[in-house]
């Protein structure tokens, strides 16, 4: 039984994770995209300022839907070979950010493809910032579902 609320506690960290790390990815590219466009912290405009409180999140939920897939394959492997180094999560985030990449390219669609150099780098930079942060928030703990001790076995 506690083998299992241990699976349970895990699986809720590797969600909470997920969430911290689509938002944190989201939050990076808005920094990359408002930095692109002259947008400084020194003049902020407070519709500007205000619409990230909506943008971050809504753009979030995109993150996290087209890297759903190669991240469940990352968190699996991080979790069987008990990875638990921020260098690994973001060799992975940058994996999962070419994969993605790859798959709009595939697409065939001319409008949906990330064509540009530095957006390409972008992308990629906002996967890596986003395995630091599932790193951060989950990552760290990795494994540590097969070493709960099993307190039910006592002499």
């Amino acid at each position: 039984m506690r083998r299992i609320i241990a699976y349970l506690i895990r699986f809720a960290a590797i969600l909470v994770g997920y969430v911290v790390a689509s938002l944190a990815a989201s939050a990076f590219l808005h920094v990359l995209v408002l930095a692109h466009l002259g947008y400084t912290p020194a003049d902020p405009e407070p519709t500007a300022t205000a619409s990230l409180y909506f943008s971050v999140p809504f753009v979030a939920l995109f993150v996290a839907y087209f890297a759903f897939m190669p991240a469940v394959v990352v968190i699996l492997i991080a979790e069987v070979l008990d990875r638990r180094d921020w260098l690994f999560y973001a060799l992975g985030g940058a994996v999962i950010a070419i994969v993605f990449l790859g798959f709009v390219h595939n697409v065939g669609d001319a409008n949906f493809d990330v064509t540009e150099t530095n957006a390409r780098l972008a992308v990629i930079g906002t996967g890596m910032v986003g395995g630091i942060f599932y790193w951060l928030s989950a990552g760290r703990w990795a494994g540590s579902w097969r070493r709960a001790p099993l307190l039910d076995a006592q002499p």
